[in-house]
Formats: structure tokens, sequence, C-alpha cells
């Protein structure tokens, strides 16, 4: 049985950017948990990537739209009438933030105004949950993790304005939903799992490595980062739509999902194991071309998820690494995408 196929069955669901690598993955476990999916992203950034290769455009009312386009979101919204709403749309890299900063304050910030917009009106909805990142926070590279009150920030376009958004929901929440429905929003860590191919992240970066037999590049090599399989913080982001629309005061709040202590290893770590899974003797070079800055230490404390959702980690670090890399070397050998990523779906949720 999958994750609360009984709920989630016959419910109207809308995902923007469902053609992202976490909104593919999103995708297909609502899909096989028996809820309607509707779906509102941009074309898929990459070539290949996870939502052309699962099918999903055959099996969710799928919509091209950009969430700046605040009539188009309307115009979902109203056809969908969704009864949950996931807002992942967004501008995710930090690197491109620095190249576009106006483009990232205009998605990531002007964008979930646009969606809690479209959504005023719309009678049949019950819970909202807009994800962040962990790069909301104003990091001054503390050993403990981070917690829900810490305060906002960010020292560049990307982080910031993911602190920004957060402002958003929050004024929002306050402003035009305090009867209902409920607003949540979720801060993940760094998520791997397979189908993910964009530039300038680790497991993207080390599959090209090994695929093309090449050294393989390290940017920020002892950076310690919160690492977790993908359908992690997917099974919070689930578990706290159905508990925020039974009690949207209780839970109508900000919410980290972030890996247990041991999962927080370094880049330089993570791709070695990576590497070791995949069967590969790849050689990795430390470069350095003056890239923009990246926090060093970034710590996510997830306490209030695990005490007052019921939420807690599935998988160890080994467990996500490995599925990681058995999903790429699979894929690589001409396996069925479909099959492979409902089979670690249905093997992390029977577990």
């Amino acid at each position: 049985m999958t994750i609360d196929a009984q709920f989630w069955r016959g419910r109207r669901v809308l995902i923007t950017g469902h053609t992202g690598f976490k909104g593919a993955w999103l995708s297909a476990v609502l899909l096989e948990a028996g809820a309607r999916v509707t779906g509102f992203a941009l074309e898929p950034a990459t070539d290949p990537n996870l939502f052309t290769l699962l099918g999903l455009e055959r099996e969710i009312d799928s919509h091209l739209g950009d969430v700046r386009d605040l009539e188009a979101l309307h115009r979902v919204v109203r056809t969908a009438e969704p009864e949950y709403l996931f807002h992942l749309a967004a501008q995710a890299l930090m690197a491109d933030g620095y190249a576009d900063p106006v483009g990232t304050y205009a998605t990531n910030v002007m964008g979930t105004v646009n969606v809690l917009e479209a959504v005023r009106a719309i009678d049949s909805l019950r819970a909202v949950v807009v994800v962040s990142s962990d790069k909301c926070y104003e990091n001054r590279e503390w050993v403990w993790g981070y917690r829900e009150i810490e305060r906002m920030g960010g020292n560049d376009p990307y982080s910031s304005s993911k602190g920004a958004a957060e402002l958003v929901v929050h004024a929002y929440r306050r402003s035009f939903f305090s009867s209902g429905p409920a607003i949540a929003s979720a801060r993940a860590g760094n998520v791997i799992g397979g189908g993910d191919w964009s530039k300038k992240r680790l497991v993207p970066d080390v599959v090209r490595a090994v695929l093309r037999g090449c050294e393989l590049e390290l940017r920020n090599p002892t950076a310690v980062r919160p690492w977790q399989h993908v359908l992690e913080p997917l099974s919070g982001y689930l578990l706290l739509a159905r508990r925020a629309a039974e009690d949207p005061r209780a839970f109508g709040e900000a919410w980290n999902f972030g890996p247990a202590a041991m999962q927080q290893i370094t880049v330089a770590e993570m791709a070695a194991r990576l590497l070791t899974e995949m069967g590969s003797h790849t050689k990795m070079k430390v470069v350095d071309r003056h890239e923009p800055h990246e926090a060093h230490l970034l710590l996510l404390d997830s306490a209030k998820s695990r005490d007052r959702l019921g939420w807690r980690n599935r998988m160890s670090d080994e467990q996500a690494i490995r599925r990681t890399a058995e999903w790429y070397r699979e894929w690589d050998k001409g396996a069925d995408v479909r099959d492979l990523t409902l089979g670690q779906i249905r093997e992390y949720f029977d577990a």
C-alpha cells in the first residue's frame, strides 16, 4: 500500500512545478495513491528529464505556463478546483540567482504571491503547502540546526528570494487565510535521487562524469550539506497537507524536513560514496573558478516535524545513496524508468 492511499484516492491536487525533479517524483507518488493530479509548470528544463521519462504528460492534466503569469494561474486553478495545492515551481539554482537576480526574485517571490492570489477565491481548497528551502534562513554557519523560528535571510539572490517567499506566505496567511484554508510552508535540505539532471548539482555532476568517462570537478568539497533522498521530504509534504487541512491553526505554519544529524556530510564524501555505489573509478579534482559565495555549513533541525507531525526519516544516508546510484545505473542499462521509479516509491512507503 502506498502513502495514505485511502485518503488521497480521488483527491484533486494541483502541483506547480510538476515538470521539475521534485515535482515529477511528487506527481508519481500522488498518482500511485490514486489522486487526480493537475500540473502547472514550464517545459522541462533538461533533456533527459524525469517528467518525460515517466510519461506523466499522459497521466495528469498538465498545463505549461509560468507562475509569473497571474492570469494563466487563475485559469488553471479555476478549472482544476483543487482541494490541495503543492507549490514547487521555482528558480532553484543558486548560480542562476547570481546570473539572473531579477528573474529569480520574480519567480520565487512574485510567483508565490501569484499562487496565493490565485487560490484566494477557491472554495474547494483545504490546504496549500509552499515548498521552500533550507536556504531561506539567515545562515550564520552555526554547528547546530536551524529551527523554524530562526530569522529569514540570505546573502545571495537565490537564498534571499526563498526567505522573502517565506515572508510572503506568513503575510498572506495572517491577512487573507486566517479562517482557512491552511497555508503551510516546508523547508527541506539537499535532496538526491534518480532523475535529476540539473546543472551545478552534485549528483547530476557525478552521473555526467561517470557516463562521459571524465574527471569529476568539485567546487566546494568541504562544505557540509543536509543530504536526503527526495522521497523523505515528499512524505513530509503529504503528511503536512493532510494534517493542516484537519487543523489549519495548528499546522498552517512553517516546517523543516531535514535529515538526521549523521546524514549531514561533506560534498567530497557524498561524491566518493556515490562513485563507489555506481562502481566507478572516476577521479575527482577540486577546481577554483572563483565561483560566487556559497555557505560552508548549513544544518536543519526537524524536531518540530518529528514531535508534532509524527514525521521521521526512513532512510539512512547509506540507503539514500544506494537507491540514487541504483536508479542511475539501471537507467543507463535501459531499464523501464517507470517501473524503476514506482518500485522505489512502493519500497519506501511499504517500509
